[in-house]
Order: C-alpha cells, then sequence, then structure tokens
C-alpha cells in the first residue's frame, strides 16, 4: 500500500489543525457534512482523498476559506516533476515547527474562541500583536557580572 500523498495528509492535518481549533469531534464534524467519524479520521491522516465539492462543504462547516487548508504549502514545476514544498524550509513538518499542531496553541486558540464578545477578542488580540512586537525589539539584557 503507497503512502499518501503530500498535499493529502498536508490538507487532512489542516482540517484536524482547525477542528480542534473550534473543539468540534470527529464525529461531530461527521454529522455536520453526512460523514461519519471514521471517514473524517481518514481525511485527517490522508488517508483517502477529499474532493472538491466535500471539501467545500468541511469548509463551510468549519468557517474557513478553503484555502486555509492549502496554506504554508506551495507547488511548482521543476524539471517537469510536479514538486511540494512546505514553507517550513528543510525542518521537517510536525508539532515541534508547526505552531498550530502544539496543544497549547489549540487550547489557547480555544479559549480565545471561546470569549463570545468581538469586541474583547479584538482587545486580546491588539494586546498580543503590541506584545509580539515589544518583545522582538527589546534587546536582550546582559547579565551585570559581564557574562551572558
Amino acid at each position: 500500500m503507497s503512502s499518501p500523498h503530500v498535499v493529502d495528509s498536508h490538507v487532512g492535518q489542516r482540517l484536524r489543525i482547525r477542528r480542534n481549533m473550534l473543539g468540534i469531534t470527529q464525529g461531530d464534524l461527521g454529522d455536520k457534512i453526512g460523514l461519519t467519524f471514521q471517514q473524517i479520521q481518514k481525511y485527517e491522516r490522508g488517508a483517502n482523498r477529499i474532493s472538491a465539492s466535500r471539501l467545500f462543504e468541511i469548509s463551510r462547516a468549519l468557517d474557513v476559506p478553503i484555502t486555509f487548508f492549502f496554506e504554508h504549502m506551495e507547488a511548482y514545476d521543476q524539471d517537469d516533476t510536479m514538486v511540494y514544498h512546505l514553507h517550513e524550509d528543510s525542518e521537517g513538518y510536525g508539532e515541534d515547527v508547526d505552531p498550530l499542531k502544539r496543544r497549547d496553541s489549540l487550547e489557547f486558540l480555544q479559549a480565545f474562541y471561546a470569549i463570545a464578545d468581538e469586541d474583547v477578542r479584538k482587545s486580546i488580540f491588539d494586546l498580543v500583536k503590541t506584545l509580539q512586537t515589544t518583545v522582538k525589539s527589546k534587546p536582550k539584557k546582559r547579565d551585570a557580572s559581564g557574562g551572558d
């Protein structure tokens, strides 16, 4: 049996990430679009390819554009062979590289989207963006003894 195509695996991973972000089980998603949880499981593993119409249904159920499933992937033709690259450069594409695969990231996103007040969510987002800029621009303080 051959392994899943890299694109099918990537789309499946993005499906799992978004489903987990929203706190939806495989069964719940399956119920929304008329599938079993086993079929969703196969899609997430990349074992089964998702048709265009099914991907459209999934994108609507998960409230994301279809392009979400292809983010961080680019395709180009090299010597007449289609080659797919993930933007993660030469490192492997796993939990250590993709922050959306980390449990703490998913828990943060679930908590964030559980906040019903859109203005509060926007304020939190603005705060995080400000902190990100502040932390990036501040030079590291050196130890007074001259060591690092």
